[in-house]
């Protein structure tokens, strides 16, 4: 039984108007707030300072100096950092420049353009093109996929991570299904860890596309709010034990590890991938910046050091996650309207109100000054087909602003949902969450 149904009109319409009133101090303190993306706060950019003091070594040998042309798919100390990172071998690797989005959408040129092997056909021939997107997913992820006119076809997430009974019926019947989205660590924006299972069905699926591909974007495989945190499968192991290991792309950045603007990505893949894509990107580009992908090698060291310095990074935003946690819980948790995730690292919190919520809880909360990440974001097309799923972002505010927008929003979220009541009682219809 929900909360509010126990209320009757009159007393939901006294609520109401207590709550408007609330409202209304918060627009006359005439906030500037924004939780819309996951972007570090200063204190967490602060960590990485040290990297810009770091002196490149300027070797005798020319073939081994930076500061020149060269080396296509990165230097040696950074593939094996990355290597390391991702679960592969460092021959599997490529670094590319700041952003993993800019490698993964890179990528998909390329594919579009000349396939994804010499036997291949391209897939800008391939009509009615398609794409698996779990939601709710990363909207960034969305908007490559509209760019190259994609049909996108929704794939509900679970708590293991994508509905694989739906993946797999999709993808062994329409050869026109080339790929899928995943964040299999921490989802972008449910926190979740893709289970064993998920992995290994991935890996070993049935896909009537011979060149069918995973995008593995593992942007927080290093991002653990917690020290006991679900192990990730390797999914290239995976692969590679049943004869798939051309099916994923890795993708990965130090983006939220250093300077959010000026850090080094890398893709991983099989053999196979990582020669055709090396030799059409050896058209394209002489090499990314080895200096920085030097002072990354040199200031994290190998994969310890990455942890080592992620631990500041989570003393820094875990009591942030907490902070939000505990004020949705008591603020919302008896109240039947809402629920949310509890994630063991990454960047966000997964919020879900009552159906037919989401963009009046939005709109209403930046009316008073606190801009959201917009609803429907975490849907293909921003069409979220529930309007229910909010994506919070806690790491940006600093501790007091953050505490006044989870305030803010959890009057919106009572609000509408006391309006919505409201209108149902009215209607004489059902309230669904």
């Amino acid at each position: 039984m929900a909360y509010y149904s126990q209320f009757s009109k009159e007393s939901l319409d006294a609520l109401r108007l207590e709550l408007e009133q609330q409202l209304k101090r918060y627009e006359s303190e005439n906030h500037d707030l924004n939780m819309a993306r996951g972007k570090p706060c200063s204190d967490q950019l602060d960590l990485s300072n040290a990297l810009l003091d770091i002196k490149i070594p300027l070797e005798k040998n020319p073939n081994d100096d930076f500061r020149n042309y060269g080396t296509l798919d990165g230097i040696p100390q950074t593939k094996n950092l990355f290597a390391e990172i991702l679960e592969v071998d460092p021959s599997e690797i490529i670094i590319g420049g700041n952003s993993s989005l800019n490698m993964m959408y890179s990528t998909l040129a390329k594919v579009m353009l000349f396939g994804t092997s010499e036997e291949e056909e391209p897939w800008c021939h391939i009509k009615d093109l398609k794409f698996l997107c779990p939601v709710p997913g990363y909207d960034r992820h969305f908007a490559i996929c509209e760019k190259f006119g994609m049909e996108m076809i929704n794939v509900d997430m679970t708590d293991e991570g994508p509905n694989m009974d739906q993946v797999e019926a999709l993808v062994a019947k329409d050869p026109s299904i080339k790929g899928i989205w995943c964040v299999p660590k921490f989802s972008n924006p449910t926190g979740i860890t893709y289970s064993d299972r998920v992995v290994e069905r991935l890996a070993k699926m049935k896909t009537a596309a011979t060149d069918f591909r995973i995008i593995w974007d593992n942007a927080y495989v290093v991002h653990e709010l917690y020290d006991d945190t679900q192990p990730l499968m390797n999914i290239m192991d995976a692969c590679k034990a049943i004869g798939t290991e051309d099916r994923p792309y890795l993708f990965t950045s130090m983006s939220k590890v250093t300077f959010a603007g000026a850090s080094v990505a890398a893709m991983a893949a099989s053999k196979n991938n990582i020669d055709f894509i090396l030799g059409i990107m050896g058209v394209q580009t002489i090499g990314s910046d080895k200096i920085n992908q030097y002072r990354h090698s040199a200031f994290l060291k190998d994969l310890q050091g990455v942890k080592n310095h992620m631990k500041k990074h989570a003393k820094i935003i875990k009591p942030k996650f907490d902070m939000v946690l505990k004020i949705l819980d008591e603020q919302l948790s008896d109240r039947h309207i809402a629920t949310w995730s509890i994630p063991r690292g990454g960047y966000f919190i997964n919020l879900d109100v009552m159906e037919g919520c989401a963009k009046e809880v939005v709109t209403m909360a930046e009316s008073v000054g606190l801009k959201l990440t917009p609803a429907g974001a975490t849907y293909p097309y921003g069409k979220d087909p529930y309007d229910r799923n909010i994506r919070i972002a806690p790491t940006f505010p600093p501790m007091d602003e953050l505490e006044k927008a989870i305030e803010i929003l959890c009057v919106c979220i009572e609000l509408v949902s006391i309006h919505k009541y409201i209108q149902r009682l009215d209607q004489k219809t059902e309230i669904a969450l």
